[in-house]
């Protein structure tokens, strides 16, 4: 018997009217999700996780615990969000503007943001890439790259299962992953 998606919602979460929550996904302690948004199936959504009007979140996405997900950003299927991360939409922030604009930030398919990342809009965070835990991320990220520090740097490359396929800052050069066996890169999702 297949569960009702409110079974699945703790009782502390707030939930607004008008959200769209695909079969199988958890919401969790504290979380509240805004009207307009999207939120895709078997996704977790943890402890006190912010999801603005607006947002899209694809299919198998699990945003860990103290994260707000801005207007302004979408994540792809398969992408992790470690806990604490955080995403900006606005290049001039000031409390008074008047003429403020969301900027975008893209999250593509199986890209994984690190605890405490920061990811400075406008960006678009390449497929199957890496965000390290505590990166401020200030530039587009390619595909399968693997960044750390502030500002946020290539250091490698990245499998899709994971594993470090390279180490230092020159370009991807077509490779096999020695753990899993993908043809890095491959064939475009």
């Amino acid at each position: 018997m297949a569960k009702d998606v409110n079974d699945a919602i703790h009782e502390t979460a707030i939930v607004e009217p008008d959200v769209l929550i695909g079969g199988g996904t958890k919401i969790w302690h504290h979380a509240h999700i805004r009207a307009g948004s999207e939120i895709g199936e078997n996704c977790t959504i943890g402890k006190n996780v912010f999801v603005d009007a607006g947002v899209t979140i694809g299919d198998r996405v699990k945003i860990q615990n103290n994260v707000s997900v801005y207007s302004g950003v979408f994540l792809e299927d398969d992408v992790f969000v470690g806990p604490s991360a955080v995403f900006t939409n606005d290049r001039l922030p000031r409390a008074s503007s008047q003429d403020w604009k969301v900027v975008e930030t893209r999250v593509r398919r199986g890209a994984s943001i690190g605890a405490n990342a920061t990811l400075v809009a406008p960006v678009e965070i390449g497929a199957w890439s890496m965000v390290a835990a505590g990166a401020v991320v200030t530039r587009s990220v390619e595909p399968y790259e693997l960044v750390a520090g502030n500002p946020a740097r290539r250091i490698g490359w990245i499998c899709r299962c994971g594993q470090v396929l390279a180490r230092g800052s020159d370009p991807l050069v077509p490779t096999t992953c020695g753990h899993c066996g993908t043809r890095i890169p491959g064939e475009p999702d």
